[in-house]
């Protein structure tokens, strides 16, 4: 079964990123590689600057999912954070979405707060303060009403 995984790259703040992150989750990671790691070739040189900043971290969120990410240099070339992507997370209880959309959105901006949404889903966005955004949703079991006879 094909999974969705998401890669964040960040300018630098990638270990604090992820620190945050598996702290909420609950998770170990996987693998966490610092460009340190890499071997040394004529075409890839680490400058010493950039040794410790992450390569490539993986932290399963479920046995389906797993967020990813790394540290970009400045001969890679820095990244610009844009509005063109969020991480959505459904999960598996009300609680559960509750816990994630606190613990993630604190000192972030909330775009719209967790509500129950016309489509029957506890639901909510925000921009976490690394400047990710999220999306956590909670798909309310129907509630079935009878017609009294």
């Amino acid at each position: 079964m094909a999974t969705t995984n998401v890669y964040l790259t960040f300018n630098g703040n990638c270990e604090e990123a992820f620190l945050f992150y598996k702290a909420v989750f609950d998770r170990e990671f996987t693998y966490i590689g610092r460009f340190k790691d890499i071997p040394s070739n004529d075409e890839c040189e680490v400058d010493a600057a950039e040794a410790e900043k992450i390569m490539h971290v993986c932290l399963p969120i479920s046995t389906e999912t797993m967020l990813m990410g790394s540290d970009t240099t400045e001969k890679m070339g820095w990244v610009d954070f844009g509005d063109n992507f969020a991480i959505s997370i459904n999960t598996d209880s009300r609680e559960e979405a509750d816990h994630f959309f606190i613990e993630l959105s604190k000192e972030g901006v909330i775009k719209m707060p967790l509500q129950k949404t016309f489509w029957g889903a506890h639901f909510g966005q925000f921009k976490d303060k690394f400047g990710i955004n999220w999306m956590i949703n909670f798909d309310e079991p129907e509630t079935i009403t009878m017609p009294l006879e």
